[in-house]
């Protein structure tokens, strides 16, 4: 038996919501669909391959920099970047336009704010540029080494060498002292540096 929607609100107590389903909808046509996703994949694989095949023996991708990531909490971590700068190619010996026909990645835009990131990237560089083997456009194929083997994926991936400290044997000596304490005796004696140097001339 059918009960009319005034029973249903006279049997309802409290503060709750009026049922007033909408099923009317055309769900139907706002269902977004992802068949073509295992197609897609396999599209993109296919590239890759054509794509190197297209490179050889060229490398299948360039050479990236390493920059620091962003942010307190990942700052200390190394990561790769958009290109190098022009200081650091400039450090290296290299020019722009030569490091582009040989594989190197460039970053017009970006600035080195210090020594240390030019001189890691510009080591990069040098490494880089001692082991790989260019060969000149206008030579001939007979001429050409045969046993030319193509890198695949990154070039010269980087490591994270992240120190960890070492644990330590709890003391009487560590657990009577006091981190609080000692911030506050330091913050003490550093409002009463100038008193004590005046009473100290006088």
């Amino acid at each position: 038996q059918r009960r009319s929607t005034w029973e249903l609100y006279s049997r309802m107590k409290g503060n709750q919501v009026i049922p007033n389903a909408h099923f009317r909808k055309h769900w139907q046509r706002r269902v977004k669909t992802w068949f073509n996703q295992p197609m897609r994949k396999k599209r993109r694989q296919q590239a890759r391959v054509a794509k190197a095949v297209r490179m050889f023996p060229r490398p299948t991708e360039s050479l990236r920099p390493s920059v620091h990531c962003q942010t307190q909490r990942y700052n200390m971590r190394l990561r790769v970047g958009r290109g190098f700068s022009l200081a650091e190619l400039k450090q290296a010996n290299v020019s722009k336009k030569y490091a582009q026909q040989i594989g190197i990645c460039v970053d017009y835009r970006r600035m080195n704010k210090s020594v240390e990131s030019i001189q890691r990237n510009s080591q990069r560089l040098q490494e880089y540029i001692s082991k790989i083997v260019v060969i000149p456009k206008n030579k001939k194929k007979a001429d050409k080494p045969t046993d030319l083997v193509q890198h695949k994926g990154m070039i010269m991936p980087l490591k994270n060498d992240i120190k960890r400290s070492e644990s330590v044997k709890l003391t009487d000596d560590l657990k009577k002292y006091s981190a609080f304490h000692a911030i506050k005796q330091g913050r003490a004696s550093l409002r009463s540096i100038g008193k004590k140097a005046k009473e100290a001339a006088e």
